[in-house]
């Protein structure tokens, strides 16, 4: 019998050595599997070896495959990976630094199946000539410039601003509330590298004492951004911001004047909000969609019976404007 022994060589992040029978697992299936722990781990790198001491049912495999997965799935986004090293640079001041993305995504992560056996769907990166898998060791970027592709390989990326490449540069100062939250897009750690720890201090201090942002630009992933840092919680943060152009205009969308909006209505409108009132704290909203669909995997995981969704309409139609913004200042009435 054939079993597959995670090396030990490599860093055990599950705290285990898992044995998985090829019998009861597709090739691809741990392979799968490794690549979601990140890239230190590969196919390659186990042991294939003959013989097992101690021999287990089909439904302890099973277990234990189920474990496997659900395992990676929980750890997926337990450890960072820097996505960029370089330096900030303030002034002549250069801090050697990487960035780390500061999210992580809180929904379950589905796997797209075969309707009709429930085999997991896969795609490959194919030549569309040979139709033939393509290893990512032997794609390149290129552009279609005028029907022509033009190939471009690292060095040809580097050179539209290979400054900007490996330095981010703050140019300038600003208030944050001077940037409107539509071109905020994500956010990222800033970590100090070795030799940077002092300065790195110094720019978090500068910060914290200013209550101002830096505002600078850099290139990640071929592409340009620019970005506000700031000090937040011991650390530095560094969020991307959208360009002008890549805000849309709003020409295009059909509104409503200004001038239809009543005193009476707005008056009224004005209570409400002055009634729902609260400080924002982030802690606590959750997200309740994938808590319940987990509660739905787990119920139908036992064979449970479930109930089919109803749908709660909470708007009265019937009425106008003013008669439902009175009925909204009632205390004792649910919101929608």
């Amino acid at each position: 019998m054939l079993s597959l022994s995670i090396d030990k060589s490599k860093p055990a992040m599950l705290g285990y050595n898992y044995f998985i029978f090829m019998e009861m697992l597709r090739p691809n299936y741990l392979q799968r599997a490794l690549t979601r722990m990140g890239n230190n781990w590969d196919i390659t790198s186990c042991v294939v070896r003959s013989g097992c001491n101690s021999c287990l049912c089909n439904s302890d495999v099973k277990a234990l495959a189920l474990f496997f997965n659900i395992s990676i799935r929980r750890f997926k986004t337990s450890f960072m990976r820097a996505l960029w090293t370089g330096a900030i640079g303030f002034g002549l001041v250069n801090i050697p630094i990487k960035i780390y993305s500061a999210t992580q995504d809180s929904s379950l992560d589905l796997d797209m199946l075969d309707k009709k056996d429930h085999a997991h769907i896969h795609f490959k990166r194919v030549n569309e000539h040979t139709g033939k898998e393509v290893a990512w060791e032997n794609i390149i970027k290129g552009y279609d410039y005028e029907g022509k592709m033009v190939v471009l390989d690292e060095k040809d990326l580097k050179r539209a601003s290979a400054e900007k490449s490996d330095l981010i540069e703050i140019q300038s100062f600003i208030k944050e509330e001077e940037v409107d939250s539509m071109y905020y897009e994500t956010p990222y750690y800033v970590e100090p590298q070795k030799a940077g720890h002092k300065a790195y201090a110094l720019l978090r201090a500068a910060l914290e004492k200013s209550k101002m942002v830096g505002l600078c630009s850099f290139v990640l992933r071929t592409k340009e951004h620019l970005a506000i840092i700031k000090a937040s919680e011991g650390a530095i943060v560094l969020n991307k911001i959208r360009f002008k152009e890549e805000i849309r205009d709003t020409s295009e969308l059909k509104l409503p004047a200004k001038t239809e909006v009543k005193p009476t209505e707005l008056k009224m409108a004005m209570a409400l909000i002055q009634q729902l009132e609260t400080k924002f704290d982030i802690a606590k909203y959750k997200d309740q969609y994938t808590s319940s669909l987990m509660k739905v995997i787990k119920a139908k995981a036992k064979g449970q019976k479930l109930a089919e969704p109803k749908l709660k309409v909470t708007r009265n139609t019937k009425k106008d404007l003013m008669d439902q913004l009175r009925e909204s200042l009632n205390p004792k009435l649910k919101r929608a």
